[in-house]
């Protein structure tokens, strides 16, 4: 078995090391052991920059000027620049607002930059740049305590002191649970400070003054909020300046800490260490530190004397004098000269006490010293000597102690930063273990022939992790001097002015009109080289390491450079094997590796013959392979090539060494296989999705936001890229070394019973390895689109079609900050929740009690998050991001690089690459994707979720339900062709299923129909098995032909088995729709006629023409109403006389409308619809009728505009009455005739029409339609009687001919005796025979003509009238006027009938 060994650095014994579930085994699934597992082997650590890549950090800027200071000349103190770091107690706790943030800063000349930074959330406002008006910060002069509501930042000058009062995170939030993603810093509001308040600075006083050489000072806060500072004094020794506490007015104090109140304790020998006699310069304190203790602090002071003096500031004296020359090997040079360079740190930790770091500087040495202070009862203290280590390195920046560890930072020879770090208590030999640093970027950029210098210094120059936004910022301001730019740009935006820049720099040199390509090329070279030196020259700068950041309670080891920040992260253990220097090589201890020492033995051969191949490998031989790889060629065949390459070349016999090495490993297929194990993430079981419901809300919100800033996703994502781009090589290496034993052959290597085909399977492993780091790696370094907020959102639209939107890897991109490379968008969009809720799914102790280990998390997590990027696991979250997040053409590159090797997510795969083709407008490339994805349906997790319902139900096969989704997504896209492919490929696959089979169908009728294919869409709806949805069809098939006006395809379609659903259809539309904006009458009377079912056609029309009078109270509906009765009469006329009739339709309410609301009574209840209704029968005469009475109608529209609105729908009798009114009296007597109506309403109409025409009409008209009992006569009379009107003689005259007694009668009934008495006068001498002919008396009385009479009854009833008023004189004279008139008429009648007797008898 392997196992682990000590992974350094151990948390200290306060913090509690998270607890969480064993990780996923990372490697090759099933066969024999594994190396020690990532993450718990840390023998080295590799430094990541955490460099802002976008706009250059915002600083905001004050002036902090103080009085006193005015005087002094500016610039008179060089110190040179520091930095320095503070992390937050609670930092490491897992519930705290303070976890994962701290702060740190740098001091140059006299300036202050503070910086507070977050791995959880972005922190807005947090730089400020604080300018000391005519002083200089001091080196490491800025001190940062917390407590419970502040944060105090102590700054120290060259003149002054400053204290800083800030709000502590806990108390700027309304609650402890952070939720956003972006939150206000601690220096949000320090524009409200008031850097000029006494209370918080002071002047370093004159006396006892600061050693005006020395840099050293300290600073702390006591127990009762009081800001002390620690200084050398300009005479010796130390005084402390003290500040009362920020809100208790008090008095500013200096104490002197002096030798002399130690004296009399010499005597007592309890320090034999101490100085006797008087002090001098050379005690001047060069390194300053304090330990607070309950109500005191102790004061340590490394001096030039190379003495280290610890004082008690509570009781003013100096408590120990140790003399460090005594832990030096050879001291007698150094006790001669004063000290210079050394430095002290302090650690501290609740179980182990106080250690106290001491580096002691010689020339091209130096000497790391470890102490732990004891004390006995009677409080006399002591060293107590723990390590002492040896270096080799000549200048030392910083160095950071822990209660296990030494971390130190240096610059050596060759002005290189190196960092290492060693457990000064358990080291090997004193072998310190190495940090790898990121090396800067390549002083030269190699270009070949083929390739566009401008297209390659700009990659150098932007690809991430190569150069900061500020070195090329600065870069910029060079080129573009005299020019005013902006240089608070995006990533893009710099690329842009680089460009410009460069381009305009050249343009400006060129003197010639004309040139050759080659001589451009070379002057295009020659600009773009001057700028990337320039750029690498700032950049060296930038990186010019200042100090290390430690954080004991979380392990987390930042180092602090000019101009930015790193963060050291462990290496695993087959990473650290081969990067580890040769030297450190020769001292590995075997045993970490694995308990079988001949295994061990043969892994560190091994990697030894790796690095052998890998230090042989030239930049052309590294391009072969990166080539093959991009260019899908096989990387056996590469290896083959750059091994021919080595064998031929064979610098300094490297290949005899490595054949040399080979020999040594006993069994080199067991030692390959465990190297390949250990690399390989090919896990089969896929992480969890989400949080953990069980967790309670606030656990789960606070765990949603863990390393959620954007520099932690950096760091992780720039971890990846380091193990990836440190893979590959090793791969590399692999793959020429066992291409080398297959040359040696089984003879020389295997040895016996060693078969071929292990070391090809070995081989054939070892490329899919390298392929897939591959892949990795380019993902790191490939840049994100920035994408436009209406393009994600058109895209969500078309994920929620595919129900994938709640998938977690779907999320629509809150902002991309340019440059986010793709594999730092997934981690920040998808995969850091679900790495995160992995983690601590199942804790193994309460997460409150858990704290952070940055180590252990930083491995987790960049091991989990392999896992999800390695191509050939389950699950492709990664390239649902890149989907989810529009990055089209990087997915497309994914794939296209994934596809030949890798055979898992392939229907995935195609998928996905259907979806970037339908984005670039590829329409029959992302067909044929998605019909190659179908075949691996049930086979992929990502498929399978895709075709999961909703509801969970499942209604057809997996394979139909992908087609669904797809035919879904293609429609709302708006690509009809493609629906009609798809949907018709997806047919065969449905069988028997007559659903699916409809729904397909369905698919292809309606785009085919939306495509105006007429022919098609009604080939695919005749096909259509399911009768409801093929009504549907129908439906929607004349709803559309007939907006389009393409009603001859609609017409002529043959309907098999479908004539009376098109009716039916047609019928409801026609009765449903506006009658004038559609024609569903005109296109049902088309279809019957073109079927010659005449009397249908006809009464399709004579319908239309009824609602149209009905409902059209228009001109244009009258017209058309006429048209057709005259269409329905002519239907009738083309059918044989005993067929020619048709039944009456239905009125308008009886309709079944499609949308009609239904009737209701008065209560409101629904009224039943008649069911008993009358059929009618029309024949072609009634026809005739009804146009001859549509065409009246039309007349008195075009007579009369004001009749339209009651014309349509009037019958024949209100025809007449509104033709009389219009005074088309001709027309009313026709519409009279053909109806057989009485012509009463026309005469009664121009009784009324006084006028000479009128009355002319009128005596015409009752000369022309006489009827019996001359009703019309009469009824003119009676109406001009009853409205008073004088009757006209011609009238009177007119009616005395035909009916002289009704005449009477009429002018009885309305009281006009005296015309009747004139009346009947005359009628009594017509009948006696004057004037005869004016009363049609054709025969007078005589004995001889026939019989006469007079309507004695009416006569009677005159004699009554006249008589019923005797005091009337004029009426009693009219009585006896007809008495006397009657009187003849007796005579004379008595006369003529003796005369007819007589002539009888004779």
């Amino acid at each position: 078995m392997l196992h682990p060994s000590a992974a350094p650095p151990a948390p200290p014994p306060e913090v509690t090391v998270a607890a969480r579930p064993c990780l996923c085994p990372v490697g090759h699934r099933g066969d024999g052991g594994k190396m020690a597992a990532a993450g718990a082997l840390e023998r080295s650590f590799v430094e990541l920059s955490g460099a802002e890549r976008e706009r250059p950090r915002h600083f905001r800027e004050f002036t902090v000027c103080s009085i006193g200071t005015a005087n002094a000349v500016a610039g008179a103190v060089k110190y040179s620049e520091s930095a320095g770091g503070f992390y937050y107690v609670e930092s490491g706790k897992l519930f705290s607002v303070t976890r994962n943030r701290f702060i740190h800063w740098k001091t140059s000349g006299d300036t202050l930059e503070l910086m507070e930074e977050s791995l959880d959330i972005n922190l807005l406002n947090n730089a400020v740049r604080l300018k000391f008006q005519n002083c200089s910060v001091l080196p490491g002069g800025v001190y940062v305590s917390e407590t419970q509501n502040h944060v105090i930042i102590l700054m120290l000058t060259n003149q002054t002191v400053h204290r800083l009062l800030l709000p502590h995170p806990s108390r700027m939030y309304r609650s402890e649970l952070v939720v956003e993603s972006q939150m206000q810093s601690i220096f949000t509001d320090i524009g409200k400070v008031d850097f000029t308040d006494p209370c918080n600075y002071q002047l370093i006083p004159a006396v006892p003054g600061i050693s005006p050489n020395s840099t050293a000072s300290t600073a702390w806060l006591s127990s009762d909020g009081e800001a002390l500072f620690a200084l050398p004094c300009a005479s010796g020794g130390i005084f402390v300046l003290k500040l009362p506490p920020y809100d208790i007015p008090g008095m500013v104090s200096v104490v002197e800490l002096k030798q002399s109140s130690v004296m009399q304790r010499l005597l007592t020998g309890w320090m034999p260490t101490a100085i006797r006699g008087d002090q001098s310069p050379s005690d001047r304190p060069l390194s300053l530190a304090v330990h607070c203790v309950e109500h005191d602090a102790f004061i340590f002071a490394l001096c030039q004397d190379h003495k280290l003096r610890m004082w008690s500031y509570k009781e003013q004296m100096c408590l120990m004098v140790a003399d460090m020359l005594e832990y030096v090997p050879v001291k007698k040079d150094l006790r001669l000269t004063a000290g210079t360079g050394h430095k002290l740190r302090l650690a501290y930790s609740p179980a182990m006490g106080l250690y106290i770091g001491i580096y002691m500087h010689a020339p091209k040495q130096g000497q790391f010293c470890v102490f732990q202070l004891v004390s006995t009862e009677s409080n006399r203290y002591s060293l107590d000597h723990i390590s002492s280590l040896f270096t080799s390195q000549e200048t030392l920046i910083d160095f950071a102690l822990t209660p296990t560890d030494i971390w130190a930072l240096w610059h050596d020879a060759e002005n290189q930063t190196v960092v290492k770090y060693i457990n000064f208590e358990h080291n090997v030999a004193g072998q310190w273990n190495p940090v790898f640093m990121q090396p800067l970027p390549e002083e030269e950029i190699v270009i070949r022939d083929d390739q566009d210098p401008r297209e390659m210094y700009l990659q150098s120059l932007f690809t991430p992790g190569q150069f900061t936004n500020e070195a090329l910022c600065k870069t910029l301001q060079i080129f573009c001097r005299g020019t005013e730019r902006n240089l608070d740009l995006s990533w893009s935006e710099l690329k842009k002015e680089v460009t410009l820049a460069v381009e305009n720099e050249l343009q400006g040199s060129v003197t010639e009109y004309e040139f050759s390509q080659e001589e451009f090329r070379n002057l295009q070279q020659e600009f773009w080289c001057k700028f990337y030196a320039c750029c690498l020259q700032y950049q060296e700068a930038l990186s010019h390491p200042l100090a290390l950041h430690l954080n004991p309670h979380t392990n987390m080891v930042c180092l602090l450079k000019k101009g930015y920040l790193s963060f050291l992260i462990p290496s695993s253990l087959v990473d650290h094997l081969y990067l580890l220097p040769y030297e450190n090589r020769l001292t590995e201890d075997e045993t970490t590796i694995s308990d079988d020492v001949d295994i061990a033995r043969d892994v560190i051969c091994l990697i030894k013959c790796l690095r052998l191949i890998g230090e042989s490998v030239t930049m052309d031989m590294s391009v072969i392979m990166e080539m093959s790889c991009y260019n899908l060629q096989s990387p056996e065949k590469a290896a083959e090539q750059i091994l021919e390459d080595l064998i031929t070349i064979n610098v300094e016999n490297v290949m005899e060494d490595i054949c040399s090495k080979l020999q040594e490993i006993r069994n080199p297929i067991h030692a390959i296989g465990l190297l390949i194990r250990e690399m390989d993430y090919e896990t089969e079981v896929e992480m969890e999705k989400g949080f953990n419901p069980a967790q309670p809300l606030n656990i789960r919100m606070n765990l949603s936001q863990l390393y959620g800033s954007s520099t932690a996703g950096y760091i992780v994502c720039r971890g990846v890229h380091k193990i990836a781009s440190t893979r590959f090589l090793i791969c590399r290496d692999l793959l020429i070394l066992q291409q080398l034993l297959m040359r040696l052959g089984d003879a020389v290597i295997w040895g016996a019973g060693q078969l071929f085909q292990a070391q090809q399977d070995l081989l054939h492993r070892t490329a899919p390895l390298l392929l897939s780091y591959y892949l990795i790696k380019w993902g790191s370094e490939c840049l994100a689109t920035d994408v436009p907020l209406d393009t994600l959102e058109s895209n969500l639209q078309h994920l929620s079609v595919l129900e994938l939107t709640d998938s977690g890897a779907l999320m629509a991109n809150r902002f991309v900050s340019s440059p986010q490379t793709i594999v730092e968008l997934f981690f920040q969009e998808v995969a850091r929740k679900h790495i995160i809720s992995h983690l601590f799914s199942q804790p193994k102790a309460p997460l409150s009690q858990t704290g952070l280990n940055w180590p252990e998390t930083i491995t987790a997590i960049t091991n989990y998050l392999l896992q999800l990027l390695w191509p050939s696991n389950p699950g492709c979250l990664f390239l649902e991001c890149l989907m989810g997040n529009c990055q089209y053409v990087q997915l497309q590159d994914y794939i296209h690089l994934l596809h030949p090797w890798c055979q898992v997510n392939v229907g995935s795969c195609r998928f996905m690459l259907g979806r970037c083709y339908l984005v670039t407008g590829e329409g029959q490339k992302a067909l044929e994707c998605f019909c190659q994805a179908a075949s691996e349906v049930g086979k992929e997790e990502f498929l399978d979720r895709l075709i999961r319902s909703e509801d969970g139900e499942v209604v057809s096969t997996p394979r139909l339900q992908y087609y669904d989704k797809v035919l879904r997504l293609l429609d709302v896209i708006g690509l009809p062709e493609l629906v009609i492919q798809l949907a018709t490929s997806a047919i065969t696959e449905a069988g028997d299923d007559w659903k699916s089979q409809a729904t397909l169908r369905t698919c292809i009728f309606k785009h085919h129909l939306d495509l105006g294919h007429n022919s098609q869409a009604y080939e695919a709806l005749t096909q259509i098995p399911d009768s409801s949805r093929q009504l549907d069809c129908l439906r929607q098939l004349v709803v559309v032909l007939c907006e389009r006006s393409q009603l001859q395809d609609l017409v002529e379609f043959p309907y098999v088995n479908l004539h009376n659903e098109v009716v039916g259809i047609i019928e409801s539309r026609a009765r449903a729709v506006d009658l004038m904006t559609h024609n569903y009458y005109e296109l049902l009377y088309a279809f019957h006629v073109y079927r010659h079912n005449y009397r249908k056609a006809g009464t399709v029309m004579f319908e239309y023409g009824m609602r149209l009078g009905r409902e059209v109270r228009t001109l244009r509906g009258l017209e058309k109403q006429g048209n057709c009765y005259l269409a329905a009469l002519n239907c009738l006329r083309l059918i044989r006389p005993e067929y020619a009739w048709i039944v009456q339709p239905a009125s308008g309410a009886v309709y079944d409308r499609p949308g009609a609301s239904p009737k209701r009574n008065h209560d409101g209840e629904r009224t039943a619809a008649p069911t008993n209704r009358q059929i009618e029968i029309l024949e072609l005469e009634d026809l005739e009728k009804e146009c001859s009475l549509a065409r009246i109608r039309l007349t008195l529209a075009q007579h009369d505009p004001s009749a339209v609105a009651v014309a349509g729908s009037s019958s024949a009798e209100e025809m007449v009455t509104l033709l009389v009114q219009a005074g088309l009296f001709d027309t009313a007597i026709s519409l009279c005739q053909t109806f057989k109506l009485p012509l009463t309403p026309v005469f009664e109409g121009l009784a009324f029409n006084a006028t000479d025409e009128a009355w002319r009409l009128l005596s015409t008209y009752l000369e022309r339609y006489k009827v019996q009992n001359n009703l019309y006569h009469h009824c003119v009379i009676n109406k001009l009687l009853s409205h008073g009107v004088p009757l006209p003689n011609w009238l009177i005259n007119s009616y005395k001919k035909v009916d002289a007694a009704e005449l009477l009668r009429l002018y009885l009934n309305y009281d006009l005796l005296e015309e009747a008495v004139d009346l009947v006068s005359e009628y009594v001498d017509a009948v006696l025979g004057k004037g005869h002919q004016y009363f049609g008396i054709e025969f007078p009385l005589s004995a001889t003509a026939p019989m006469v009479w007079l309507p004695y009854s009416s006569i009677d009833q005159l004699l009554q009238a006249l008589g019923e008023n005797s005091a009337n004189s004029h009426n009693i004279a009219l009585s006896q006027k007809i008495l006397d008139k009657l009187e003849d008429y007796q005579q004379k009648v008595d006369k003529a009938t003796r005369d007819l007797l007589y002539r009888r008898t004779l």
